[in-house]
């Protein structure tokens, strides 16, 4: 059980440095120019939306693995999901994108978690 919480743990930790770090240093100034699509409303308000949307879904994951009772089918494709991801982060950026050490993390923990 001790995995699943510290799972959770890196899953809320990575929301949170996503919706404000990420928001703060990279979405407020790709929303600054205004150039192409940026100059639509309708777009910069949808990407606002789907950064934080993504954060949301990240706490929801972590309600998943925390929440007893969870099967540990469940628990295996999100902490494999988590786990994918965060490899293919580091592959696809080639270890520059801070995130990758703590999506693996957290599905790693959520996979343990689900082992045990």
């Amino acid at each position: 059980m001790i995995w699943l919480w510290l799972s959770a743990a890196f899953m809320v930790t990575t929301a949170g440095v996503h919706s404000i770090m990420g928001y703060r240093r990279m979405i407020v100034p790709l929303l600054r120019s205004e150039a192409g699509p940026l100059a639509n409303p309708l777009t910069r308000r949808i990407i606002r939306f789907a950064w934080h949307a993504t954060s949301v879904l990240m706490l929801i994951s972590a309600a998943a693995v925390a929440w007893p009772g969870t099967p540990k089918h469940l628990l295996l494709v999100i902490g494999g999901g988590w786990l994918a991801a965060g490899l293919f982060d580091a592959a696809y950026t080639k270890g520059r994108h801070i995130a990758w050490p703590a999506l693996s993390g957290a599905g790693i923990l959520a996979v343990i978690g689900a082992l045990t």
